[in-house]
């Protein structure tokens, strides 16, 4: 029977969010098509993430557990993915559609000769293909697509599926990587951990407020900042605010900055310019809180507050704590 793959975005074998969700997908999608779900780990700490794994119902994997994953680029990587399907022949591919996730499908899709899709928030089964939604043209124009050659290879965007918790037995099969002295051309020789604090990043939020220039100062950031850790979200801002310097860079949402669909999203002081709306409009909630009531964010806005933000703000922080007993 075919298999649907999801290959596995971890960190030293601690599964990220969007991994979860497409094992939660890639299970709808297999019983539709009556096929076998199975995902693909390379890399360090195979025993933290077999558990995850397992509680999230993923019944099979192929685990390359090696450190020279670790160690250099995708190239090595992308050469197992591609042994194993063309020993296999998957139906379809998915991976993260995060910076190394897109790397590695690209590089998978050309090996194989096939086509990639990637940034997609939602996949329908039409028969033996996947028909994938895209938003491109900074968001101004919705596609549906499918990749033409086999297996498909898919990028799927975080937060475009939730994550369900089902008890599987998972069954492992552990292949030796062969690694050629081509695929060690580029090797890493350090990284550095961003400071993330104690909020989740805003690739992953489940829950985003975002502060734009209607703040007026970075001092003022604070007051986004108390709201995001009442709802335990993550904290965004616009690119204007970042270009001011009162917000670090890795924060940014927008067309120049990170591209996100969590569940909420609420804006605040943010009027809504193209670049900004093309890295959150498929969010699935938009909740918009701006004193300019002609402000172009309340157009994709589902709920809209006209108002002093730090009028609004206090208020539904406090209400929020009250709610929850804080």
């Amino acid at each position: 029977m075919a298999e649907i793959w999801t290959v596995v975005d971890h960190s030293g074998g601690e599964p990220s969010k969007v991994s979860l969700q497409m094992v939660t997908a890639g299970r709808k999608l297999a019983e539709q098509m009556g096929h076998d779900l199975a995902g693909i780990f390379l890399g360090t700490g195979w025993e933290t993430a077999k558990e995850k794994l397992a509680k999230h119902a993923l019944p099979k994997a192929y685990v390359f557990e090696s450190q020279d994953f670790e160690d250099y680029l995708v190239q090595p990587a992308i050469d197992a993915i591609v042994k194993l399907a063309q020993e296999h022949q998957p139906a379809a591919i998915l991976f993260a559609s995060v910076p190394l996730g897109k790397d590695l499908a690209s590089g998978v899709a050309a090996k194989l000769e096939s086509g990639g899709l990637a940034d997609v928030t939602d996949i329908e089964v039409d028969g033996d293909r996947l028909t994938c939604r895209m938003d491109v043209f900074g968001g101004a124009t919705i596609t549906k697509c499918q990749v033409v050659g086999d297996p498909q290879v898919i990028c799927v965007k975080p937060n475009a599926f939730v994550a369900q918790e089902a008890a599987a037995d998972l069954a492992e099969e552990r292949i030796e990587a062969e690694i050629t002295d081509d695929a060690k051309a580029a090797r890493i020789v350090e990284r550095v951990q961003e400071e993330a604090g104690g909020r989740p990043s805003v690739e992953e939020a489940a829950i985003i407020v975002s502060g734009g220039r209607g703040l007026g100062g970075p001092e003022h950031f604070s007051l986004v900042e108390e709201l995001a850790d009442v709802l335990g979200a993550g904290v965004g801002a616009s690119r204007a605010a970042v270009d001011a310097g009162w917000y670090p860079h890795q924060n940014q949402v927008g067309q120049t900055g990170k591209t996100v669909s969590p569940q909420l999203y609420i804006a605040v002081g943010i009027s809504g310019a193209i670049q900004h709306r093309a890295g959150m409009q498929t969010s699935k909630t938009i909740v918009a809180i701006n004193k300019d009531a002609e402000a172009p964010i309340f157009n994709l806005s589902d709920f809209g507050v006209v108002g002093d933000l730090f009028e609004v703000l206090p208020k539904l922080t406090e209400e929020l704590k009250k709610r929850k007993g804080g």
